[in-house]
């Protein structure tokens, strides 16, 4: 190994070689700083400062992805509230259009034009209902690759899936005794017979034979009652007495099956309740223990019941629940015509409808009758007289009801049932068991599901979910089959769905006896219609309706509004931590460039004058 030489004017050379050198690239990176604006090209030349500037970028980023989300929430969420206002508006038009038809009840062409409008009006639910934002069908929960709602031609008519709406409610009215099979005027399933005894002076009033019709169709008999007990007398002949109802699985159930059970309540509706098969209970409420066998099962579920009126029940099947009655009686009362009554009295009857409301009818005595009101009974020659006409009015005025207001009940009950139907076999809709009275057991794949969403969660706004910040997700689902918008597309669908057979006016003084009696039942059953729609148009209080739906997106909205503004703060407060660690400020880099090229000139004139010193310059 050689040592070379030490000499200092080698030494000095080299030392202000590598000055000139660091000098120049400080340089070179000044002037790469002020091109680019940026104090570094790499996080590892940021120094100390990159830890500090990478958290502040990754911060920044979730922003941007919660800003995305924010915009398709946001969007969404104003369609959707459009879509409800529009449902909203739509049903207040129509209540108006119902307003108008009652104002002008004897008008046939005003009840056609509320037919008219709302089966324009169910179109226009049905589009709003399978509305979409960027191919996401809004009011189908969490599924959104399809419309959520069958066509209103399918919900009206059916389709090769099932029957439509307008079989469901000619079945239910068949049920309930508006119409016979026949297809003459019924009386809803209340038997009035001819006058009996010697005289014939005894008419009895009775209900359905049959314990499954009993149960769940046609009037309930209530009180009969006389003005004048001495003329006419009234007495319970048969008080009702309910059957005993029976239960049986056609196979054992298995843990978590679901059996649907109708339970008739004090008023004469009906409450549906679901009980839910477990191996061992879970002290969850509405469940029954899975016993040895289907028949344990069985006794289990109506142990679970207790003293519940069960009028129907269904499942899937397997297990395939089945119903049974027997015993019972049928409720009975009779009118007794003592002596000739007096004209203006009275005979009342009130009967029951199975949505738990009450309807009167008052019969009255009359010495002449034009025959134009079928409730005014002539008071005849003797007693025997007098009750022949008494049963003839009271046959009249029962088939008038049931031609209306029976009729008006039934529909919309019926509706009810198609509307509140899923894609669950347990759940689909209630049928009409045409065979054997009642309801199936099983009235899966019989009837179109209007309702083709997900129904997977209880709560509709849980369905979709927008995470705006970091601690903060917004529910922002809607369902078409939320209790608000159901109740109303019933309504609508009921009014497109019912025909008025007459088109006569009553203020036409021309009309026959029987076309005054249609004309005269047509505008009552409208009336009776009318007033049913209009309630579930505008739910009762502590009820959901199509504004509530709008307000709880609203308030997502309010959220969400919130949430971007705080993140909007929070970005602002992170750029600026971002630019103070990456960004230069050009004053300050200009003067440090400044700075440099004048010691780089400096230097180089110096090392010139150096290099061209000799020992005959110096001396």
């Amino acid at each position: 190994m050689t040592i070379p030489p030490f000499a200092a004017g080698n030494y000095n050379t080299a030392l202000n070689a590598q000055r000139l050198l660091a000098s120049k690239s400080s340089l070179d990176a000044l002037t790469t700083q002020m091109a680019s604006g940026r104090t570094a090209e790499t996080y590892g030349g940021l120094g100390s400062s990159r830890t500090l500037s990478l958290n502040a970028n990754a911060q920044v980023a979730r922003l941007e992805g919660y800003g995305a989300n924010i915009t398709t929430a946001s969007n969404r969420i104003s369609l959707g509230s459009t879509s409800l206002q529009t449902l909203a508006t739509t049903t207040s038009t129509l209540s108006t259009s119902i307003a108008n038809g009652m104002a002008n009840t004897s008008s046939p062409a005003a009840r056609n034009t509320t037919r008219l409008t709302a089966a324009s009006n169910l179109d226009l639910f049905v589009d709003t209902l399978n509305q979409n934002y960027n191919g996401t069908y809004l009011f189908g929960g969490r599924a959104t690759d399809k419309p959520p709602v069958a066509s209103s031609d399918s919900i009206l008519n059916g389709d090769a899936t099932g029957a439509g709406l307008k079989t469901v409610i000619a079945e239910r009215k068949t049920a309930d005794g508006v119409t016979k099979a026949d297809g003459t005027a019924g009386t809803g399933n209340l038997g009035i017979s001819a006058p009996t005894g010697t005289p014939a002076t005894k008419i009895t009033i009775s209900e359905a034979a049959s314990a499954a019709g009993r149960a769940n169709f046609g009037f309930i008999l209530g009180a009969v009652t006389s003005s004048n007990t001495t003329a006419i007398s009234s007495a319970v002949d048969t008080a009702a007495a309910a059957p005993t109802v029976g239960l049986a699985f056609g196979t054992q159930p298995k843990d978590g099956d679901v059996v649907r059970v109708s339970v008739n309540q004090a008023d004469g509706s009906q409450a549906i309740v679901d009980y839910t098969a477990r191996t061992t209970a879970t002290g969850a409420a509405n469940e029954f223990v899975i016993g040895a066998d289907a028949t344990a099962s069985a006794a289990a579920l109506k142990t679970a019941l207790g003293s519940s009126k069960i009028a129907a029940a269904q499942s899937q099947t397997p297990p395939g629940v089945s119903v049974s009655f027997t015993g019972g009686a049928a409720a009975g009362t009779s009118l007794t015509v003592n002596g000739l009554p007096n004209d203006g009295d009275t005979v009342t009857v009130t009967l029951g409808l199975r949505d738990g409301t009450k309807t009167t009818l008052t019969l009255t005595a009359r010495t002449t009758s034009d025959g134009s009101d079928p409730s005014v009974f002539v008071i005849g020659a003797d007693a025997a007289t007098t009750a022949t006409n008494l049963q003839a009015a009271l046959s009249n005025t029962v088939q008038g009801s049931a031609a209306t207001t029976l009729q008006a009940s039934s529909a919309v009950l019926a509706a009810k049932d198609f509307f509140a139907g899923t894609k669950s076999d347990a759940f689909a809709p209630r049928r009409v068991d045409t065979v054997n009275g009642g309801f199936l057991s099983n009235a899966a794949g019989k009837t179109v599901i209007w309702y083709k969403g997900d129904e997977s969660l209880t709560d509709p706004r849980g369905t979709a979910t927008a995470q705006v910040s970091s601690g903060l997700a917004v529910d922002i689902g809607a369902q078409a089959n939320e209790a608000g918008i159901r109740n109303a597309i019933t309504g609508v669908a009921v009014l497109a769905s019912e025909q008025y057979a007459s088109t006569k006016s009553l203020s036409d003084t021309t009309l026959s006896a029987a076309d005054r009696t249609q004309a005269l039942n047509e505008r009552n059953r409208y009336t009776a219609m009318a007033d049913k729609i209009t309630a579930l148009f505008k739910p009762a209080q502590d009820d959901q309706g199509i504004n509530q739906v709008a307000a709880e997106l609203s308030l997502a909205s309010a959220q969400i509004g919130n949430a971007k503004t705080q993140n909007g703060a929070l970005r602002a407060q992170l750029q600026n931590t971002i630019d103070g660690t990456q960004l230069i400020s050009t004053e300050e880099v200009a003067t440090k460039i400044l700075s440099v090229q004048s010691q780089l000139q400096a230097s180089y004139q110096v090392t010139s004058m150096l290099s061209k010193l000799s020992l005959v310059n110096y001396l």
